[in-house]
């Protein structure tokens, strides 16, 4: 449970992949991704729901390591689905995440063996968000912005749109001890401007990592979350002046300073750095 805790927490790059195409599963994990979602619930058409989750659970026997999106809480399959996570110890990814209560009861069935990303991507989750992220067996929050914008009736893309709630999201989780969020997809697959403007806007506001939905998005991914060259710099001098400085390159220095100049080093640097 403690390493699947710090591999969600530090994640920056976790890939979908389809449960109903575990021809697709072992690329995945050889992909570079950080984390591995096997996803149950959008990505499978609800005759192969049950097929999709045999197949996963196949596939876990195996000794292999995933995070399982189940079908959402109140669903013909949820249950079952949740079941075959908890028996191979898996983390969870709560889909329609919007009621503490609900995602206790997801905690409770899966009797500590999971631990859960609860997905926030409706309206009232997004108003919700705090008690979310406060429920115990959450670990780390995910925004989905392609259900919330459907639902608020904007593009999934249209920053200016979810700035609410993606900054909603990112100050639930400071406020509960949780790290920072993960950042929805970019459907453009194939648009790499489209997708590193999605990331700078992201980590503007507060995220560290991003939900993938193809593996060329985990190398732009996983540097753009990276701390830059000049970022790390600026950490390393801010730390080697020790905590009596009040002042590096003329910018004052105090103690929320040298926490980000620890958040800083602790995030690493990009492959290319």
């Amino acid at each position: 449970m403690s390493r699947d805790h710090d591999r969600i927490a530090t994640a920056r790059n976790p890939l979908f992949v389809p449960g109903d195409r575990p021809d697709r599963f072992d690329k995945a994990a050889a992909s570079g991704a950080d984390l591995v979602i096997i996803d149950l619930e959008d990505a499978v058409a609800a005759q192969d729901k049950d097929r999709a989750r045999d197949e996963a659970s196949a596939w876990l026997g195996r000794g292999n390591r995933a995070v399982v999106r189940i079908n959402p809480p109140g669903t013909p399959w949820a249950g079952a689905d949740l079941g075959t996570a908890a028996a191979h110890g898996c983390p969870v990814m709560v889909p329609k995440a919007e009621d503490a209560a609900v995602l206790a009861d997801v905690a409770a069935r899966a009797e500590g063996r999971c631990a859960l990303i609860p997905l926030i991507e409706t309206a009232l989750g997004v108003e919700r968000a705090h008690a979310l992220c406060a429920t115990p067996g959450a670990v780390r929050a995910a925004f989905g912005n392609v259900d919330l914008a459907g639902q608020l009736g904007v593009a999934p893309d249209d920053h200016t749109a979810l700035a609410y709630a993606r900054s909603r999201l990112v100050l639930a989780s400071a406020a509960t001890g949780l790290g920072p969020p993960l950042d929805g997809v970019t459907t453009a697959i194939r648009d790499t401007n489209a997708l590193t403007a999605d990331i700078a806007h992201a980590r503007r506001l507060g995220f560290t990592g991003k939900l993938c939905v193809h593996p060329a998005q985990l190398g732009p991914v996983a540097d753009g979350f990276a701390a830059s060259d000049a970022e790390l710099r600026w950490a390393r001098a801010v730390l080697d002046a020790g905590d009596s400085v009040t002042m590096v390159d003329g910018l004052m220095v105090d103690k929320p300073v040298l926490e980000r100049a620890r958040r800083i080093l602790a995030r690493g640097p990009g492959s290319a750095t």
